[in-house]
Order: structure tokens, then sequence, then C-alpha cells
């Protein structure tokens, strides 16, 4: 398992991230915000920016995202997505999901209650 954290507030975010049958599972824990965006596209699609093209996200570990975080998400959907990829997300806390629900982000990223049901959706 490779674990990434902003050094300099390492509190804010942590990802986790391993792949399970050509699918990147990201763990996130912490606050998504504009500090940790960089943290946030390097989790998603690593640091070249070249891993699998099917991604799901368990946001269950994250308290708060603004909208940093929500475009970070959909400017990840647009690249795998011409790679005839997806990102789901899994596992969003109410506050965090209302968040998504609220800007219309799960009506182009579906958003699943546990990661289970993301990889087999």
């Amino acid at each position: 398992m490779i674990h990434t954290e902003q050094a300099d507030r390492p509190s804010r975010l942590s990802a986790d991230h391993r792949v399970v049958e050509g699918v990147r599972v990201v763990t996130l824990r912490g606050e998504i915000d504009h500090d940790v965006q960089d943290v946030l596209r390097g989790a998603l699609l690593g640091a070249d920016g070249a891993g699998p093209a099917r991604i799901v996200a368990d946001l269950s570990g994250v308290t708060f995202m603004d909208s940093s975080g929500i475009n970070v998400f959909v400017a990840a959907h647009q690249q795998v997505s011409t790679e005839d990829g997806w990102v789901r997300i899994a596992g969003a806390q109410q506050s965090v999901l209302r968040v998504l629900q609220l800007v219309g982000v799960d009506t182009l990223i579906p958003c699943h209650p546990t990661t289970e049901q993301a990889l087999t959706a």
C-alpha cells in the first residue's frame, strides 16, 4: 500500500491506494479543500497521471469537501473518460454526499454506499 500525505499539514488529508482487479481504489481521510487539491489529484490519477483508468474513491473517512474537491473529481472523470475509464465514489458521509448532490456531481460520477458496491457496479 502506498501512503501519501501533504508534508506541511499531514492531518488535513491522507490517501492510501491499492489496485483491485485493474481498478485503482483510493481511500481518503481528512478534509478536501483548496490546500490539498494537488494531493487529491495525485492520489486519484497517480503521480504521473498514468494510473488505471478505473478509479473508486472511498470517501468514508472524509469529513469535509469544498468546490476544490469537486473540481478535482470532475477533472479526473473527464481525463479517464477519454480512455474509456470511469470514476466512482464510495462511502461518502452525509455532509460530503450532500455537497456532491447539490452541485450535481452524483449525476456525472456514480456514488455508492460501499467500496465493494462501487467495484461491482
